[in-house]
């Protein structure tokens, strides 16, 4: 096991990290911005080290002060969380160089699986189910052309190094199409560095469903069933649960072993999640594989009761993974709600500021994730989120009872949060009776918007 752990993160999943690595008896090193000099999590660090000002690209994107900051620690390994450098092939490779052990995959496997033409093609070896469309990049028009027709419109065009909804672009028709692949190479060498794009067939009424997995470097792999990511505005997720509600049982087992082939197929070491869209008949297609722990990872520790932090720092370590797959079972059900401090009624603009009031819920399967405590000052420079409410309940009713409950205890303030937007979410039928699309929120909101404004 480790001795020493940096932690190249901030907020909630730095907490998260030093907990799970004080149960391991390692030690923590947490790096901070200029921005986070005051950020409550770094009190309970071993040590704490300021890379830089507060800008991400000057601070926490720095390869060479976070490298510096491990050798000066002696920190052995390094966790970088989610977001950040969490999915940098490069900087994984520059730890390996430096003798640091890159908490997560090989830089190998993250390159396959973090490019998605790659990997749809790896998973079309292993039998997890891709959407039918090019092989490859696309880089003739006419050729993508002859495709779309083939498969039929609307089709979607994607960065192959894309993320976030950049990238993209859904086209009805030939002439679509020919100006989403101009447009999508354009942003994607902009955002990505990388202008390489391919075409799927488009879903036009869909749900997020993710198969949570774990992988050791002793050709180990397990599934740790799914989630129900659909809740989600702009590409962003709002509200997860798993395991995903109404999924046929036999589809969901038969899914889930698909992931855990591809990412055994991978050589692949630590928490991947393979995400999928589902259609209204139950058919699944692989959108793209996240290599690294998942905002979300508390709804499948809750179901399952697997460490899923604990166990990305065990099998790094080089141990064999902690759980073997007859030993994973379903229990209850989970729901995650993203607080983020951004104002709903104002066209989500975020809130940065002192939070003054800060008071979370509590009682029988309520959990909260968060670093913010009252008098805290929300940084302008990062994502929004301030906490996750994770609920656990014995069926996906009581989980919803309870979430009403804790939403409804929960405080934050005086700037405006997301909490407002989930208590009615839970309200409404669509969420209630999962009659749900990837699209579902947003038309939603729409909706809202113009009953307000008559």
């Amino acid at each position: 096991m480790f001795n020493r752990i940096l932690i190249a993160n901030r907020g909630e999943i730095a907490l998260r990290i030093m907990r799970a690595a004080r149960e391991l008896g390692c030690e923590t090193v947490c790096v901070y911005s200029e921005a986070d000099r005051d950020g409550p999590w770094l009190e309970l660090a071993d040590e704490a080290v300021c890379i830089g000002p507060g800008p991400a690209a000057d601070s926490y994107l720095r390869f060479d002060r976070i490298i510096a900051a491990a050798e000066t620690t002696q920190a052995d390994a390094i966790h970088p969380g989610y977001g950040f450098l969490a999915e940098n092939a490069q900087f994984n490779e520059v730890c390996v160089d430096c003798n640091i052990r890159f908490i997560g995959p090989n830089p190998q496997a993250m390159a396959t699986l973090g490019d998605k033409i790659a990997c749809k093609n790896l998973a079309k070896e292993t039998g997890t189910p891709v959407f039918p469309g090019s092989d490859g990049q696309i880089e003739d028009p006419d050729e993508a052309a002859q495709l779309a027709e083939s498969i039929g419109y609307p089709v979607i065009v994607k960065a192959s190094a894309g993320g976030g909804g950049r990238g993209m672009r859904i086209a009805h028709d030939e002439a679509q199409l020919r100006a989403g692949i101009s447009s999508a190479t354009q942003e994607a060498v902009a955002a990505f560095g990388n202008g390489a794009v391919y075409i799927e067939k488009f879903l036009e009424r869909a749900r997020h469903v993710e198969v949570q997995c774990l992988g050791d470097d002793h050709g180990n792999a397990v599934h740790l069933f799914n989630r129900d990511c659909t809740s989600q505005r702009r590409h962003q997720k709002l509200v997860e649960e798993g395991p995903a509600p109404g999924v046929d049982p036999a589809v969901r087992d038969r899914v889930c072993e698909s992931a855990a082939a591809l990412i055994r197929a991978a050589g692949y070491s630590g928490a991947a999640t393979c995400e999928f869209l589902m259609d209204e008949s139950q058919d699944f297609y692989m959108l793209e594989v996240n290599t690294r722990v998942q905002v979300e990872h508390p709804v499948t520790e809750l179901i399952t009761g697997v460490d899923i932090v604990k166990a990305s720092i065990q099998v790094a370590a080089g141990e064999v993974l902690p759980v073997r797959q007859e030993d994973v079972s379903i229990n209850g059900h989970a729901i995650e709600f993203r607080i983020n401090a951004e104002d709903p009624d104002r066209n989500f603009m975020p809130q940065a500021g002192v939070m003054e009031t800060f008071n979370t819920p509590g009682g029988m399967g309520v959990r909260v994730d968060s670093h913010v405590r009252p008098g805290y000052r929300i940084p302008p420079n990062y994502d929004s989120m301030i906490a996750k409410l994770i609920v656990h309940g014995r069926d996906r009713e009581e989980a919803i009872a309870r979430a009403r409950s804790a939403l409804g205890e929960f405080q934050a303030g005086p700037g405006a949060t997301t909490l407002s937007l989930h208590r009615k979410i839970i309200e409404t039928d669509q969420f209630r009776n999962v009659d749900m699309d990837i699209h579902w929120v947003e038309r939603w909101l729409e909706a809202q918007a113009a009953v307000a404004a008559t």
